[in-house]
């Protein structure tokens, strides 16, 4: 069966009616493979889907994480009558895919939009915090222990500095004596890093519905306006912080250079993006978060830093199981930009709480700015 053929066969699983018209390869994202499917629907209009084979090898758990993503999408639809959000499609006997023993299916409505790899310009930065805030705001009323932890501990930072401690016990390439400095710095600043984790373990920051991929790629935007539609790409939604969220949008939108520089050392924290994603982000959420939450906003852009640093650093040592990798020092220069990026945000920190209590005072019912001791 060739592939359109398997195409229009996944369709009709999926109660898609009318003439299968074509279908075209969608090559944005690393992970599952992508395909709109266009129809000639019995009321003679046209429509098209998006059908994804997802990569099991990657999602280890896929039918949790389908659970997981259906439970959230449908709890925002509830929430948007008559609006434009993700929904997909259920089979006949009510299953969010399609597993036919080779292949791991599922299908979603396609949305006209544009998306943004890379940031283009402050209001752009400010659609995409307003959008991953209204996702918070959206499930902030969702009950938590529905949803399934399909990748334990992943941002549990005390685990990844374990894995990066038996990374360096293995040292399997002999790669551990040109990463001392990298290292040094790393367990210099563990127990700051950590500190989320552990006021999380203490129950001191509530776990919340959360992305955990807060990439503003993962946005679908107007091609007009610019106006964020509806956040997309979520395999990896489970129980997080909304520390997670925002300190990773910051850290993937803010970095004046590219995650994986050669410049390493010129990364830096752009004020200007991280002002504009929080004030976005805020507009949404300041009503919904705790006091706690507010005050480790910038700890948080911190500790995700150093704890992607920590993953790249750990798949160096192993010879680079996990993340691609173009050339043999990839993963080195990767934690070596997130070394320097997590420096700058430390040495900038006072400055973003700053920023972040004159959005609460603006977005915030009653604000009291205060520093969490």
């Amino acid at each position: 069966m060739d592939i359109r053929e398997k195409l229009e066969q996944i369709s009709r699983l999926f109660c898609i009616e009318g003439n299968f018209v074509g279908y075209r390869t969608i090559h944005v994202g690393n992970v599952n493979q992508t395909y709109e499917v266009r129809f000639l629907r019995p009321d003679g209009k046209h429509k098209s889907y998006l059908i994804q084979n997802v990569n099991t090898y990657a999602f280890r758990r896929p039918v949790q994480l389908m659970e997981n993503i259906d439970q959230v999408t449908e709890h925002i639809r509830r929430k948007k009558p008559g609006q434009i959000a993700l929904h997909f499609h259920h089979t006949a006997d009510r299953k969010i895919y399609v597993a036919d023993g080779e292949n791991f299916w599922r299908m979603t409505n396609y949305i006209p939009s544009i998306t943004y790899s890379s940031v283009i310009d402050e209001q752009v930065v400010r659609n995409a915090g307003r959008a991953f805030g209204e996702f918070q705001m959206q499930l902030s009323d969702f009950d938590i222990t529905k949803l399934h932890e399909t990748i334990p501990g992943f941002h549990n930072t005390r685990l990844r500095y374990k894995q990066l401690m038996d990374a360096v016990k293995a040292n399997p390439v002999g790669r551990l004596y040109e990463v001392q400095g990298d290292l040094e710095y790393l367990m210099r600043v563990k127990e700051d890093a950590c500190r989320l984790t552990d006021l999380q373990k203490a129950g001191l920051l509530p776990l919340r519905v959360t992305h955990n991929d807060t990439k503003i790629n993962n946005v679908l935007f107007h091609p007009d306006d610019q106006s964020a539609l509806v956040v997309i790409d979520l395999d990896t939604v489970m129980p997080g912080l909304v520390g997670h969220d925002f300190g990773d949008a910051i850290r993937f939108a803010a970095n004046t250079e590219p995650e994986d520089s050669p410049n390493y050392r010129d990364a830096s924290l752009d004020l200007d993006v991280f002002s504009a994603f929080t004030d976005g982000f805020l507009e949404m959420t300041a009503n919904t978060l705790t006091h706690t939450e507010i005050e480790t906003l910038a700890l948080s852009c911190f500790s995700l830093t150093v704890e992607l640093a920590t993953r790249f650093l750990t798949d160096y040592l192993l010879d680079d199981p996990y993340f691609k990798t173009c050339y043999p020092e990839h993963n080195l220069m990767r934690t070596r930009c997130q070394i320097a990026l997590s420096q700058d945000m430390h040495a900038q920190r006072d400055v973003m709480m700053e920023i972040i209590h004159e959005s609460i005072a603006k977005w915030k019912k009653d604000a009291c700015p205060s520093a969490l001791s």
